[in-house]
């Protein structure tokens, strides 16, 4: 840009340079990009025909923004990309504490270089990069720390009384002069908080320990919030709330695949990672799967949300988990298994919030309840459904598989069997290779292997075999043989006491 090497006031006005509003700055550019057809906010999907048209929309009407969703729907993710839609660079006054507009000076600074030094003003440039600032609300922010305060020690040197401009010691808000300021969780802030932004918004005034000061500031404000926290912690004062003008509700992904897209995109894999550990689509499409089964889970509180940050962290522990099997068995390469998914329950239980009767269950085992869900659900998409199979009049194609179990045979896959190992147990059962090459003749060994392991689990999600969950690992049997076992086990339980 040509305009930073301009150094003075003078060269500024000279240059024809014209000074606008960081909403107009905002507008001008989104205009241009969207006459350009480039989308902006890189990184941001599943969006496209809901959250950005409307955030759009709010620019061009330049509007403050409230982003109201759920947590994990990538509201402080939109805010920050915002700042693409600043100009490169903006010129200030040198050494002015809130970047003032050398064209519209409005602090007493300002106006006394200008006073001075007229068209020899010195003149700096700020980058957008640096034209953010960000504040997580919480119940002790205080007017201080937004606004600013009295400084009393500047007073007493400078001589000044309280009345004077320059014994301010600006907070963030007043910093965040021409540039984007968001507060996120915003009902967390104190009402009397809220007032003080709300009159900086109406009024632009700034009132500190009784003293008024004018102070038309120029701010883009992007507020977020949760909407449980209006139930739980706070609301947003209906005044402010009137002055935000537009209110955009974020969601979390509609689909599989989009969801699949945002976690490869923030998931950290190491290169190493994903050179020797085959992840297939069936895996990862199952801990999409387990996200989407949370959210309509009755054992978890659906006002809290289950973030997008739960399928991340979900993944990075499947591709460790499957690691660290590698590494254990000294093998140079692996794939991950249907075993695996025991390894995401940390990741899980540390991303729901329970209900009560969740709470009775414990996190484990709605985390466990989860992983089987999602394995019913896909099931469908690889083999025929065991129910409908068992009814039908022509040959049931798991009765080899059943058949097997029911003649006494168990089969336990734990986590630490080396690719050799896995290979040989799933061979073991009679009519799980031949269903798995009947349905999917085109698959690799791996692949093979995998959806071997998958319908065996299918079949437990039926309740066509039994499954036990092994310490590292799980165990498979016949569904009657089960039965009898809990019985027995129940009645010896009961003699001890």
């Amino acid at each position: 840009m040509d305009h930073i090497n301009i150094k003075t006031l003078g060269e500024l006005k000279a240059s024809n340079y014209t000074s606008i509003s960081v909403k107009d700055e905002l507008r001008k550019n989104l205009i241009r990009q969207l006459q350009d057809k480039d989308a902006g906010f890189d990184g941001i999907l599943g969006y496209d025909e809901t959250v950005i048209p409307e955030l759009q929309t709010a620019i061009l009407s330049r509007h403050n923004i409230l982003l109201l969703g759920l947590r994990g729907q990538a509201k402080t993710r939109i805010a920050r990309l915002m700042v693409n839609l600043l100009d490169e660079y903006i010129p200030y006054i040198s050494g002015s504490e809130i970047f003032d507009d050398p064209l519209n000076p409005i602090s007493w600074y300002a106006k006394h270089e200008i006073l001075i030094h007229g068209d020899n003003t010195p003149i700096s440039w700020q980058h957008r990069s640096e034209r953010y600032t960000e504040k997580l609300a919480t119940p002790d922010v205080t007017v201080a720390d937004l606004i600013g305060d009295v400084d009393p020690i500047k007073a007493a040197t400078l001589k000044l009384t309280y009345n004077d401009e320059r014994v301010i010691h600006f907070g963030l808000i007043p910093r965040a002069h021409r540039s984007i300021f968001v507060i996120n969780e915003l009902p967390d802030l104190q009402a009397r908080i809220q007032v003080a932004l709300f009159n900086m918004l109406q009024e632009k005034d700034i009132q500190i320990r009784g003293f008024k000061l004018r102070l038309p500031l120029d701010v883009q404000f992007v507020f977020t919030a949760n909407p449980e926290d209006y139930t739980n912690r706070g609301s947003i004062v209906t005044p402010l709330k009137d002055r935000i003008e537009s209110q955009i509700l974020t969601h979390y992904p509609k689909t599989i695949a989009i969801s699949r897209k945002i976690t490869f995109q923030e998931a950290r894999i190491s290169p190493e990672q994903n050179k020797n550990i085959e992840a297939d689509g069936l895996v990862k499409d199952l801990v999409e799967q387990v996200a989407f089964e949370a959210r309509k889970s009755e054992f978890i509180d659906q006002k809290s949300g289950v973030s997008a940050r739960l399928t991340i962290s979900a993944y990075e522990n499947l591709i460790s988990t499957a690691e660290r099997r590698m590494l254990i068995n000294r093998e140079k390469n692996t794939m991950v298994r249907l075993s695996d998914l025991t390894g995401i329950i940390p990741a899980v239980t540390g991303k729901i919030e329970l209900v009560y009767e969740g709470e009775l269950e414990g996190p484990a085992k709605v985390a466990n309840t989860l992983i089987g869900k999602a394995i019913k659900s896909l099931f469908a998409r690889y083999f025929p459904d065991p129910e409908k199979a068992k009814k039908s009049r022509t040959a049931n194609p798991y009765a080899a598989i059943t058949e097997w179990f029911t003649e006494g045979h168990t089969l336990d896959i734990s986590d630490d069997l080396s690719n050799a190992q896995y290979k040989k147990e799933l061979m073991k059962v009679a009519g799980l290779y031949d269903l798995v090459k009947k349905l999917h003749p085109k698959v690799s060994d791996n692949q093979t292997l995998l959806l071997m392991e998958f319908a065996l689990h299918g079949l437990a999600e039926y309740s066509q075999l039994n499954k036990k969950y092994l310490e590292g690992g799980f165990g498979f049997s016949d569904m009657f043989d089960s039965l009898f076992n809990v019985d027995l086990e129940e009645e010896d339980e009961d003699d001890n006491y």
